[in-house]
Order: C-alpha cells, then structure tokens, then sequence
C-alpha cells in the first residue's frame, strides 16, 4: 500500500525540493528523525483518504500522523 502512495518519479520530483537536515549534536543527538519519504506518504495519505492526521497507520506508512504533520 505505502509504495503506490509516493512512487518513484514522484518522489525524484520532490526530493530536491526539501531543505536539508541540519547536522545532529555530538553530545545530545536525540532521537532519529523519520524518513522523509515516509512523511510524504503520510500526508499522501491523509489527502486521499480524508482522514484525521491521528488516524494515519502507522505501521503501513512509516511514521505517525502527528510527524508528517509537523511536516507539513
């Protein structure tokens, strides 16, 4: 399901258009960030099925509603 949401010449598209990360702390990193395909797929997602941001699966995504939010 997830790999028809953002397909591979979309996402070619996309891709260049996203800012870069910044670099992580040495001392502090925190936690990984999500993938940003998978938080493109999770706003995919919620424009094709009109769901609320919370109900997104997480599991066949690859990452929560609330993180491709915040991506948004």
């Amino acid at each position: 399901m997830s790999a028809d949401l953002v397909p591979d010449d979309l996402w070619e598209r996309v891709a260049p258009l996203l800012p870069p990360r910044p670099p992580r702390r040495h001392r502090y990193p925190g936690r990984l960030p999500a993938d940003d395909r998978a938080a493109l797929r999770g706003i995919v997602y919620v424009l094709c099925k009109s769901v609320s941001w919370r109900d997104v699966p997480a599991e066949q995504v690859g990452c929560s509603g609330v993180t491709a939010w915040r991506r948004l």
